[in-house]
Formats: structure tokens, sequence, C-alpha cells
């Protein structure tokens, strides 16, 4: 058998085959790809240059597994990864990248090689000794000419300040005349400070102007350089590119830039074509092997940004996967995208609040919000339908579709703007119940972790100190046992998924919430539900409270 097909090391002669290949995108894995995934953690265990400070693979990574079967019927599986390994795209034990290794490697490192040389000369300029005190000087010098510039300016403001007082006051004791004189007088000076003022400015440029040369001659020498590596990176991704020419169960082949054609972006991001799923399917492919199931996993620590645990089973990542992955497994019976289907059918919603002006309605888990790109059916349709006299957007505030509970909704536009504002202004008071996996010590604390979408794998968030927006979550211990934890969840900001990343993410409670299919394990349902809302009504002012308990129980 090829090398690179493992054999399972456990009888699997009485699991049952799955009857279609898994949706690559939101799946349960197989039991035999939970079989060949333990098989490959127990394999990269035994490697002891990875995952180890000083390690040539010390940050976590995800990998894959293949079920293949060959023309003989014969079970067994592949192994891939995302990226590098060790800091090398082929690594013994797995499957190659895409490219033809032979022809693309030799060329690839020359290339990079010319780039990592333009490298080392913006590094050798910028660490110069002698380029940094010339920064140095240059900086306090132009913020020292700038300063006494706006002191003259301000100099020069006043006396024309004092002198329109002046003129005001000569002019109610002077002769017509006589003030026409004095006047013009006055112009004459104020003509003066302003050509003394534009003086003042060349003679301040003209003691920096030899430094600035110096400063600007070495920024122009190190924008042309990064130019140059820019363009260099981006004419070498786009020659990888042509390489990258995936086959599907077919044996049709397309090259990647013609997956991504009529996209948005219509360029394939940086990487695409090097995650896991690809490069094994595309093993599979040429070597006459049938793909049965997959699933990826991720090994290792988690990254700081994203929300990542070893072990888990994720998706297939999208901005880069889902062109290719739609090409790769198009002649494979292919489970359907359970995220097109409606899981609000038969779900009605529990009215708990209404008056002439509002409601309050009881939203299911698995029940959007408002409508979305491919399904429609929603609390906010629901609504229109329900009262088709309502002005106004209707839908105050949104829950994650798969969040339970309480969700206000207008029916002016009157109410709509005044309850909008008390989100705006976060004096609407919110709580959450939650069941995390995972035994937190204490009994309450404070997350504040920015976030961002996560632009490879939308709609999960990211974690980003940089550019994420302020999200800030207060939480409370209700209850433990051995491996869970109850907890009341008070939300500050309303960020997409806050609770549930700050639930999960290493530096928040490290304890995803039970039932979190993005950022945890799966299970009958997202235990996460808004159980609670203080908010002034619309008209009386008065402050409601309305409860509704949440819909699943805390066992051990």
């Amino acid at each position: 058998m090829d090398p690179l097909v493992h054999s399972f090391k456990t009888d699997i002669s009485n699991i049952e085959l799955p009857s279609q290949f898994n949706y690559p995108f939101y799946y349960q894995p197989h039991e035999l790809a939970v079989l060949a995934a333990q098989q490959l953690q127990a394999y990269l265990e035994q490697q002891y240059q990875w995952f180890v400070a000083n390690g040539t693979q010390e940050a976590g990574k995800m990998f894959g597994v293949l079920v293949v079967q060959d023309e003989k019927r014969n079970l067994g599986f592949l192994a891939g990864f995302s990226g590098k390994l060790g800091g090398e795209t082929t690594q013994e034990h797995f499957v190659p990248p895409v490219y033809q290794l032979e022809r693309v490697d030799q060329f690839f490192k020359q290339e990079t090689d010319k780039l990592d040389a333009v490298t080392k000369q913006i590094a050798a300029l910028e660490n110069d000794p002698v380029n940094i005190q010339l920064i140095a000087d240059y900086n306090a010098k132009a913020i020292a000419q700038t300063e006494s510039l706006e002191r003259e300016q301000e100099r020069i403001k006043a006396i024309k300040r004092e002198r329109r007082r002046l003129l005001k006051r000569e002019k109610a004791v002077m002769e017509t005349e006589a003030f026409k004189s004095f006047e013009a007088r006055q112009r004459q000076l104020s003509l003066n400070n302003n050509f003394f003022l534009k003086e003042y400015e060349v003679y301040l440029e003209d003691k920096i102007a030899t430094l600035k040369n110096q400063f600007e001659s070495l920024q122009l020498e190190l924008e042309n350089l990064r130019s140059k590596r820019r363009k260099g990176s981006l004419w070498l991704q786009d020659w990888l590119f042509d390489e990258y020419n995936f086959l599907n169960a077919r044996k049709e082949t397309q090259n990647v830039k013609e997956l991504f054609k009529n996209r948005i972006p219509d360029v394939p991001p940086a990487g695409t074509g090097d995650c896991a799923a690809p490069k094994m399917l595309q093993y599979a492919y040429a070597q006459n092997l049938k793909p049965i199931t997959m699933a990826e996993f991720w090994y290792g620590p988690s990254p700081a940004s994203k929300v990542r645990s070893h072990g888990n089973f994720y998706p297939a990542c999208r901005s880069k996967c889902e062109p290719v992955l739609e090409f790769m497994l198009q002649g494979l019976d292919v489970e359907d995208n359970p995220l097109l289907e409606n899981p609000a059918v038969d779900k009605e919603l529990d009215i708990i609040f209404e008056d002439e002006h509002m409601l309050a309605v009881h939203k299911p888990a698995e029940f959007l919000s408002v409508a979305g790109k491919s399904i429609t059916d929603s609390v906010q349709t629901r609504m229109k339908a329900k009262y088709p006299n309502a002005t106004g957007p209707m839908i105050v505030h949104r829950l994650d579709m798969s969040t339970s509970g309480i969700l206000l909704v207008a029916k002016t536009m009157e109410a709509y703007h005044h309850l909008q504002q008390q989100f705006l202004k976060r004096t609407v008071e919110k709580r959450y119940v939650a069941v995390l996996n995972g035994h937190l010590e204490k009994e309450s604390g404070f997350i504040d972790l920015p976030l961002r979408v996560d632009l490879d794998n939308r709609p999960c968030q990211l974690v980003d100190f940089e550019f994420g927006k302020s999200a800030r979550t207060r939480f409370e211990v209700i209850e433990r046992n051995d491996h869970k934890t109850k907890v009341h969840f008070f939300p500050i900001t309303g960020r997409t998924h806050q609770l549930r990343v700050h639930a999960a993410h290493v530096d928040g409670l490290n304890a995803p919430i039970v039932g979190d299919d993005l950022y945890g394990t799966t299970d009958s349902r997202l235990h996460l539900h808004a159980e609670q809302i203080i908010f002034e009504h619309p008209l009386s002012r008065k402050r409601i409270t309305l409860n509704v308990p949440a819909p699943f129980d805390f066992t051990a």
C-alpha cells in the first residue's frame, strides 16, 4: 500500500461507512475520522522536535485526516497539515503540497532568497546607528520647528486681536480723516507681521534643510526597497498560484485563479491551497483513492487571537477553502449544506409582553433574529407578517441564531428610536445564563478582550488588541460541578459572539459554552440564554423587568 496511506491500528471491521462524504464547513466527525485523528495525534506526541519550547514548531497547527478506500476496497487514511510544519512544506508521514514539488521548490527558494535579501537591506538601513540618530535628530528638530512657528503665530494673532480692540476704541474718539490715516498705518503693520511670519517660516525651514534632505533621502530609499519587496512578493504569489491546479473526483482540473475569478475578492488570498483538506483530496485523486470522510483538528497551543483548543475538531476555513473545496468535491456524493436548511421550521415565538407600542418575544435557539442571505425566516419577518401596520425596522437588537432568550420588538418608529437609544447609551440591563465546559475558580470577574471578525473564517470572531472593537463582559458563578460551571453573564458591550469568545478564549474564561459549535464542541444546543432584560418603556418611561427561565438544565 502507498506509504502515505496509513492503516488503522484498531479493528474497524464493524464500523459502518458513511453514506455520504461530510460537508467540510459544518460536520460531526465520523467514527472512522475520529479514530484516524486519534492515531495521528499519537504519532504527533512522539515527535519531540515539535510543539516544545525552542523546537522547530512551537505554535499550534491545524491537521487533517482523510479516510480513503483503494481500488481493492481497503481502508486507510491520509494525514495533512496546513501551511508549513517545522518550517517545511513537506514532512514524512504527511501528503505533499498541491503543486509539483520539484518544479516549484527550487525556483520558489531562489525568489524568496531575493526577497529575503531585500528584507535584510531594509533591516540594515533601519538598524544602522547613523540612520537611527538621523531619524531622531530630524524628528526632534521638526517638532521644535513646528513649536517655534506655532508660538510666533500665536504672538501675531494676539497682536491682531489687540489691534482690532485699539481700532474700535480709536474710532469712537478720533476724527474721520485722522482715523482713516491711523487705520491705514495699522493695516500696514498687519501686513508687515504677515510678511515677517512667512520669512520666519522660511528661516526655520532653512535651518533644518540639510537634515531634512538626508531624512527624506533615507525614507525614499526605504520606501523603494519596501515597494520592491511588495511587488516581488505579489509577483511570486501570482506565479505560485499558476502552479495550483486542483483535481476533483471526476478527474477534472481547475487552476486556483479561475476558481476565484467570479468572486469578491477575485484574487485568491495568500496561502490558498495550503490547508490540510485540499492537499489530502488532491493526493487521494492523484493516487486513485476514494475519499470516504474527512476531519480537521487543532493540535498544540492556542494562538493569541483565535479560539483553538488542543484536540478539538474544526470546519474548513471559508475564505481560502470554500471555492477550492466546492470544485474538488464535485463528483462525490456530499451531504447537503446544513446551514442552508431553515432550523426555525415548526418553532414558535412566545410573546411575553405586549402593548400598542412594543412587545417582547422569547426567541428559541437556532432561530434567526433577522433574515439572512439564504434563510429569510426570522423573528423580523414573522413580526412584520403578524403586524403589517407596524412602522420602522421593528427589531431593536439581536441575539445570535443559536442563543435563546428575550428579544424586544418595536411596533412604531417612535418606540424603535427610544428603545434603540437605550441600547446605544447602554442603559438597558441584560443578564444571560450559560453553562460552561470547565471548572471556574473565580467567583466573579471582568473580561476585556476586543473583537473583530475573522476575515478568513466568517462569522467567527477573533481577539485583536490593535483593530478590534471594545468588548467587555462581567460574569458571576452560580453553580459548579466536577466538569461544568453555570454562570451569569452581564455584557457591557454587545459585539457579535462576544459572550461565546469571552468564555472560550484562553485569555477569557478558557471554558467554552456547552454546545458551542464554533468555539467549543457541539451538543444538543448552545447553552446560552438571554434570561432577563430591564429597560425603560418608550411611552410610560417606567422601568420594566422581563424574565424567561433558561430552557436547559445544569447537570453533571
